[in-house]
């Protein structure tokens, strides 16, 4: 009786079906295919990791004492420093290592005290976490169409209402699963509107290095000309997993408003979000290490033209994708019907459902599989 007790408040049953165990039985029939399966769902990375990152893990482990988690000086200057190369933010910066970016956007409403009676909104295309993080703390989880919308406690366009306070807006530019990004002049207003608010804005800016658009490039909102170089109220999540093929390593930063992060510091302290002394090590020598991250976004490239010439070529139109790692694609019909389709062929894909109800015609294609796996996914799909 007790455990039942237990069980029937875990947190658990607040949350929806874990999406991806939708998808078992299309990856039986893909993999039944004769050729065998081409896993195009995740962005999983397949290529290695760069030697200098391999050797400073490996010179790092045989450090026996526990980590910071502020991790020591030299990584928090390589995080300053790669910010500024990127985004152009100033010293005044404050940055913190995370244990990957998973747990930092399912532990942010936490770790900022929202809870029941507050809201989070969350791009109503989006990755699942944000959804995950308040339903974890009881907070009210809206999608919308711009964080803006959730302003009012009054009718939404999605047809949800609102009645909690609003505290914390996620944002992701350039997106997953879609690859819109965001101009300076749109961020801009939002950071305005946050602030006029007192709404923290978060922004999810782990494919910032892979825009494919030059005329629509990624921005962050770390950037002088989004904020005047004013920090308040903002947040910016950072993730090595794609372009350092670290997804293993579980190596990300936050990086944002000094005061917030002095906060989530202590918090995370208390609680032991420790990133492991040699991957803290590792961090460094890839944040200080360009060219790695310059060839890897080149494969990326070369996968990516050859992913959406064929399905183009097969009847497909890929809508947004301007960056990031997947390409938004669309049928025109019911997104499980797509990935029947390709199932068929052997192929894999996401269904855009598991990203919100207006990703219901559409699946996202990774571009995170090896040439050859790509090649024979542009073969099957001619």
């Amino acid at each position: 009786m007790a455990y039942r007790r237990l069980h029937s408040a875990s947190p658990a049953r607040r949350l929806p079906e874990f999406p991806w165990d939708r998808l078992a039985p299309f990856k039986e029939r893909a993999a039944a295919c004769a050729d065998g399966l081409v896993d195009l769902s995740v962005g999983a990375p397949v290529d290695e990791v760069a030697p200098a990152i391999r050797r400073a893990l490996c010179e790092a482990a045989a450090r026996p004492g526990y980590p910071t988690v502020a991790g020591p000086p030299e990584l928090r200057e390589a995080i300053r420093s790669w910010l500024h190369r990127h985004t152009g933010v100033g010293p005044e910066v404050a940055v913190l290592p995370t244990v990957g970016s998973k747990e930092l956007v399912a532990n942010l409403p936490a770790q900022l005290g929202v809870g029941p009676g507050d809201a989070v909104s969350f791009p109503e295309i989006a990755y699942p976490t944000y959804e995950i993080g308040a339903l974890l703390v009881r907070a009210e989880a809206l999608p919308v169409a711009d964080p803006r919308d959730a302003a009012d406690p009054v009718k939404l366009a999605n047809g949800t209402t609102r009645s909690g306070r609003l505290r914390l807006a996620w944002i992701n530019y350039p997106a997953n699963p879609t690859g819109a990004v965001a101009t300076a002049r749109h961020l801009r207003g939002l950071v305005r509107w946050a602030r006029e608010n007192s709404v923290v804005l978060a922004s999810d800016e782990c494919y910032h290095t892979l825009g494919w658009d030059q005329a629509r490039p990624p921005v962050s909102i770390l950037d002088p000309a989004v904020n005047d170089g004013d920090l308040t109220g903002l947040l910016a999540a950072h993730s090595l997993s794609k372009r350092s093929n670290l997804a293993g390593y579980r190596s990300a930063f936050l990086a944002g408003d000094p005061a917030i992060i002095a906060d989530l510091l202590e918090i995370r302290r208390h609680a032991g979000f420790m990133v492991p002394w040699a991957v803290q090590l590792a961090t460094i020598a890839a944040l200080q290490d360009e060219e790695h991250a310059i060839e890897q976004r080149a494969r990326y490239e070369a996968r990516r033209a050859v992913l959406r010439g064929a399905l183009e070529a097969a009847g497909f139109r890929i809508d947004d994708s301007h960056a990031g790692l997947y390409l938004w694609a669309t049928r025109g019909e019911d997104c499980w019907a797509t990935v029947a389709w390709l199932a068929e062929r052997g192929i894999l894909a996401a269904p855009g459902e598991f990203y919100g109800a207006k990703g219901a015609e559409h699946v996202r294609v990774a571009l995170t599989a090896t040439d050859e796996a790509v090649a024979g996914a542009a073969k099957r799909l001619s």
